[in-house]
């Protein structure tokens, strides 16, 4: 039987691409568990110094596998989804200290659109698309996407996409800034690649502390966010990476940080 979630570390990158082709990697309970176990042995992997997540197939993820949750067997019933599926995963998230890749390779829906958008750099393939279908079967938004999609987009523009249900296109994800990036299709795995190979030669610490910073920036007042910015400017400076950085830039040549 295929795991539901395939990994691979390459190069200190943890790639966790979801394997549901055949119902375009929407999540099942088995998935999401599995998910959340897999972040959580990234979390804990000094080897993994960054993490990309993206889909197998054409789809990244279709959100909530509805056969789930109309089967008089299976149903785990919302509660549990949310509370043991989706909440957890997006926490795991934001979470750890290390910078997570979206790489959306295809349709994101609903709860998989949120899921990307919880992620600190995402990366979009021309054939990539999101959707914020909850409305259309009588539902809100969940996943932490009233959270990010305002904050991301705008007020006025994530409330019509919320109610409206309309299709993003990758194009047009880029200019409302929901992407970082944008790339073709012959470029899309090779830049994904690049870019998180990028993040996991850079002073990780460093980055772990900026997303501790930007996730408190929302709900800090100015005066908390310079005293936490100041407390962890302060620890940053003595780690070795910083250490290393300031030599590099000394001797002329490239640092060759540690993540310490």
């Amino acid at each position: 039987m295929d795991r539901s979630i395939i990994k691979n570390i390459e190069n200190n990158v943890a790639y966790l691409r979801l394997n549901r082709p055949d119902v375009f990697n929407s999540f099942n309970r088995e998935m999401a568990l599995l998910f959340q176990e897999e972040l959580d042995l990234c979390a804990e992997d000094e080897n993994v110094k960054a993490i990309v997540i993206t889909g197998e197939g054409k789809a990244f993820c279709a959100g909530q596998d509805l056969k789930e949750v109309t089967s008089p067997d299976l149903n785990p019933g919302f509660k549990k989804i949310l509370e043991e599926h989706y909440n957890p995963i997006i926490i795991r998230i934001r979470a750890v200290e290390k910078p997570v890749v979206a790489a959306v390779n295809g349709v994101a829906a609903g709860a998989g659109a949120n899921i990307a958008l919880a992620c600190d750099v995402v990366i979009a393939s021309e054939h990539a698309s999101f959707i914020q279908a909850f409305s259309k079967i009588g539902l809100v938004p969940d996943s932490g996407g009233t959270y990010f999609l305002p904050r991301l987009i705008g007020f006025q523009k994530a409330s019509a996409l919320m109610m409206l249900g309309e299709k993003v296109s990758a194009e047009e994800a880029e200019k409302l800034g929901m992407v970082y990036k944008l790339c073709s299709s012959a470029y899309f795995e090779s830049d994904v690649r690049q870019t998180a190979e990028t993040l996991a030669k850079m002073p990780t610490r460093a980055l772990g502390y900026t997303k501790r910073l930007l996730n408190k920036s929302m709900s800090n007042s100015l005066e908390e966010q310079l005293v936490m910015e100041s407390e962890l400017q302060i620890a940053s400076a003595q780690s070795e990476d910083y250490a290393e950085g300031v030599a590099a830039f000394v001797e002329k040549r490239k640092p060759n940080f540690k993540g310490r």
